[in-house]
């Protein structure tokens, strides 16, 4: 037993060198500065924190919307299955790490042999008996250059990777739930302004109907009215349906229903104020986003299965022994004069392959450049969308002020226009024309007011988001 621990232990003890090549950070393939331009707000100089830095409680301010996201994060099934991949490669991880060290398994066994006299040389029945107990190293791989270390490495890169995206998926899920949520309060607020519109527009064809009948108004104008209350009827209709599906949309999000005391009764909720473009190089902000990250780890995995591979160039040393003792009464097994040990070294020297361990590290090489390519596609694809998402940051309140002025103008064309009919001056076409425009301007101010928000919600995906600490999944001890 003695030789087998000594043994075990100048195993677990034994290093090799690394083939793995050093890994330098590819630069980030955009520009040093974001956008400028007149659709862009001035670049900020404020120390304003990084949205990865910045929890989404702080960042979405409404208490029902808050509720609604903690809701989603709880029960949403794609974020459970993002979760439950950690969980694999962690496991995935821990089994590569058990290959660095020696697998020892203990066995007992007994052998009673029974022969009759008949069978017997000497004619009388005997009874043989074999009592063993023994410690074995199964097949233990020296790692000496490297090859079961690079493929830990590997795993481990992979694990981060699938951690990162699950923060990922957190914060596209947040910013979904949020979008559904405000979406959900649009359409509750044109369903409000269909509703209002058609009571107003059915008085008015009241009114219109009366004066027809004491012969002031005409059949035309009864009919244009008729058209406005159609128009409101059918907008009810459909905004009825557009609220209903927006709630089932909600609904599949959060993987629940949608609490009572949660659903919106007002306007469109308020999001984080946010007045400055945030500071920093595109660069530094960037490179926190998850799935950038993510992309990294991947190419870091990459990089450690090069090694893997080049280590394969290299004899493959496996060590098998066993220490233990052997007798033929229990009560003797472990005395002195009955131990013994055995040990089996094996080295295979590759010498000819057809090629094939020239062939996985080409491939390696090339998997590595893949990797690469993918880190800088997803760097360009996250400025690409930082620079889309700020463009419209930088003209909305312009659109914003536009539209609301086209609400108050419509509004007074709206009434003069009722003033002038009444006074016989204008025709009831006037009248209509005035209430379709501003009818139609509200309903795009409220869109407007979604865009708005739904810009706010998209600048804190793609400049990262943020979480809190007790929403983050619990990393491995053997990180």
């Amino acid at each position: 037993m003695k030789h087998l621990a000594s043994l075990a232990v100048i195993a677990a003890l034994l290093g090799g060198c690394s083939l793995i090549p050093d890994y330098d950070q590819p630069a980030a393939p955009v520009a040093n500065t974001w956008p400028t331009g007149p659709a862009y707000l001035p670049a900020s100089t404020s120390s304003q924190r990084a949205l990865a830095d910045i929890a989404w409680q702080d960042y979405f301010v409404d208490d029902k919307l808050r509720q609604v996201i903690e809701l989603a994060l709880r029960n949403n099934r794609d974020l459970r299955i993002a979760t439950l991949n950690i969980e694999k490669a962690q496991a995935e991880y821990r089994v590569s790490v058990a290959d660095l060290l020696p697998t020892v398994n203990a066995n007992a066994n007994a052998d009673i042999t029974r022969t009759g006299r008949r069978n017997s040389a000497t004619g009388v029945a005997t009874t043989t008996k074999s009592y063993a107990a023994q410690v074995t190293i199964s097949a233990y791989e020296l790692d000496l250059f490297g090859r079961i270390r690079s493929l830990n490495e590997q795993a481990l890169e992979q694990y981060f990777s699938t951690v990162e995206t699950m923060h990922a998926a957190q914060i596209s899920l947040i910013a979904e739930v949020a979008t559904a949520y405000l979406t959900l309060q649009a359409d509750q607020e044109q369903l409000k302004l269909a509703e209002d519109t058609l009571a107003s527009q059915q008085n008015s064809l009241d009114l219109t109907k009366r004066t027809f009948e004491s012969g002031i108004a005409s059949e035309l104008d009864v009919h244009q009215a008729e058209t406005s209350v159609d128009t409101a009827r059918l907008d009810i209709a459909q905004y009825t349906t557009a609220v209903a599906q927006d709630l089932n949309a909600l609904t599949l999000l959060l993987g629940a229903a949608v609490p009572a005391d949660a659903l919106p009764d007002g306007g469109i909720s308020p999001v984080t104020a946010m007045t400055d473009i945030p500071g920093g190089l595109p660069s530094d902000v960037l490179l926190r986003r998850p799935d950038v990250v993510a992309a990294e780890h991947d190419l870091k995995a990459a990089n450690a299965n090069i090694g893997a591979a080049r280590a394969a160039f290299f004899p493959k040393i496996t060590l098998t022994a066993s220490s233990g003792s052997v007798s033929d009464a229990m009560s003797t097994l472990f005395k002195a004069g009955t131990g013994g040990w055995g040990f089996a070294p094996d080295i295979i020297l590759p010498i000819f392959d057809m090629g094939a361990n020239q062939a996985n590290l080409d491939a390696a090489k090339t998997d590595k450049k893949i990797e690469v390519a993918t880190y800088e596609k997803t760097i360009q694809t996250a400025f690409r969308e930082v620079a889309d998402a700020l463009a419209q940051r930088g003209t909305i309140d312009a659109q914003l002020d536009a539209q609301q002025s086209l609400v108050h103008s419509t509004e007074a064309s709206y009434n003069l226009s009722s003033e002038r009919y009444k006074k016989g001056v204008s025709s009831y076409l006037d009248v209509l024309d005035s209430q379709r425009s501003m009818y139609t301007a509200e309903q795009n101010l409220i869109a407007t007011r979604l865009d708005k928000a739904a810009n706010l919600i998209t600048l804190y995906k793609v400049l990262g988001g943020g979480w809190s600490e007790g929403s983050k999944p619990a990393l491995a001890a053997t990180d």
